[in-house]
């Protein structure tokens, strides 16, 4: 009996994903929770396993396409082998099946994703958050947009339709008016227009993955909404460089897991944050949300974008909490095993550019966060150490330069430096236990 393998919904907030690549060929066999495609959505990207195990008869929804959940994207034969899957290749020319099996391709265009985010907007139009932020970004009023979608839902390209029928309604009276006021000057300017094209420079024209887009989208909504200021402040870690040497080996025996420099910079940012709260705030409105939770969130680099999964309530968490948090969190992000709830949530950020070999960084915020930390790369520098009598002395240390990113609506500048000086405190007077 063939399975319908169907685009799965990865959370309550999201109603449609895009498949980037399918990891299994018609006519492949597959086991069950078999890796089978790979699909990416506004909030993560992750493989999806095979429903039942047999040979993958017909992929439905071609690479780069966005469906709906629950839209069945392939199907999953009894598993009879490639003979199964060979006649129906061939009857397909004289019966014209691919037709229905490229439909869905038309239906909703991976580009309409790439615009969207997951901020809420009231409404009691049936949509999903990613289609009311699009249509707040064009101030496209919903009520006025029929809705294509299962029971009426209005879609992304619903909107991008609504969008482009009133921008082409003007065009013809402007050009008009334009051709009767200055024809001759539009007659003159018009072949000027042609060497304006990027076309003219060589190179390769690489489509942005859908991570990409949306990164893309969220750096320059929160540049837009948040003025940002930067503070940076140079820390001595030879302490805790010394205690990690010191520990590491012991550490990933005892625990499984390896002894790295994050757990130490959550741990004083959470300090930090119980005496200044307010850098664990979010705006909203004209009203400040105070987080009762430290929610940290752990900028992860992987090869084919950034994702920032959230350890939820660090604050309750002790040393070891936190290691094995943040490594957990890690290995799922480079192996897209996350949910959309792991990067849900966060109420302050960090980011580790130093460890690509930079000395600091300014980062963006994370909305809707009011502040992120950026943690540079630890280096030996010469430092002038003051003793407890004054007396001044040069020594080889390692220092870290860390930069603060926050939020001026919400955070002023005086805050902003006492709360990095309770992080600098705790990192160079680092008294707790490690395990």
């Amino acid at each position: 009996m063939p399975t319908d393998v169907v685009m799965p919904q990865m959370g309550e907030s999201i109603f449609e994903g895009t498949i980037t690549k399918w990891l299994k060929k018609t006519g492949d066999k597959v086991q069950r929770d078999e890796p089978l495609f790979e699909i990416s959505t506004d909030k993560v990207d992750a493989e999806i396993p095979a429903p039942a195990s047999g040979v993958l008869q017909e992929i439905k929804v071609s690479e780069g396409n966005t469906v709906q959940v629950n839209t069945v994207v392939g199907v999953i034969g009894d598993g009879s082998g490639a003979s199964a899957s060979a006649p129906a290749k061939a009857a397909a020319p004289p019966s014209a099946a691919p037709a229905p099996s490229q439909k869905p391709a038309p239906a909703a265009p991976s580009e309409s994703t790439a615009s969207a985010s997951a901020d809420e907007q009231d409404s009691d139009v049936r949509s999903s958050p990613l289609v009311r932020k699009l249509a707040r970004e064009h101030n496209v009023d919903l009520a006025q947009v029929s809705g294509s979608g299962t029971g009426g839902r209005v879609t992304k390209q619903d909107v991008l339709d609504f969008v482009e029928q009133r921008s082409a309604a003007p065009a013809p009276s402007a050009s008009v008016a334009r051709a009767s006021v200055q024809s001759a000057p539009v007659a003159a300017s018009s072949p000027r227009q042609a060497p304006a094209s990027p076309s003219a420079v060589p190179g390769d024209l690489v489509p942005m993955s859908q991570m990409r887009k949306i990164i893309a989208q969220r750096m320059i909504e929160s540049r837009r909404t948040s003025a940002h200021v930067h503070a940076m402040f140079e820390v001595d870690m030879t302490r805790i460089v010394n205690l990690r040497n010191k520990l590491k080996s012991g550490f990933e025996k005892r625990h499984g897991a390896r002894l790295t420099f994050m757990p130490f910079f959550v741990r004083a940012a959470i300090i930090a944050v119980q005496q200044f709260p307010i850098v664990n705030s979010s705006l909203e409105g004209d009203s400040i949300r105070y987080h009762q939770h430290v929610n940290a969130g752990i900028a992860v680099a992987l090869d084919w974008g950034l994702i920032v999964p959230v350890l939820k309530s660090a604050d309750e968490l002790n040393f070891l909490g936190l290691q094995r948090g943040i490594t957990d969190l890690g290995e799922r992000a480079r192996t897209k095993k996350l949910m959309p709830n792991d990067v849900e949530g966060s109420t302050f950020t960090i980011t580790n550019p130093g460890q690509f070999g930079a000395v600091f960084g300014l980062p963006i915020i994370n909305q809707p966060n009011a502040a992120i930390m950026g943690v540079g790369g630890i280096t030996k520098q010469p430092l002038v150490i003051t003793d407890k009598d004054g007396a001044d002395s040069i020594a080889i240390r390692s220092v870290v330069h860390l930069t603060l990113g926050y939020d001026h609506r919400i955070i002023d500048g005086a805050i902003a430096d006492q709360f990095m000086a309770v992080v600098k405190k705790a990192l160079e007077n680092w008294s707790e236990e490690v395990g």
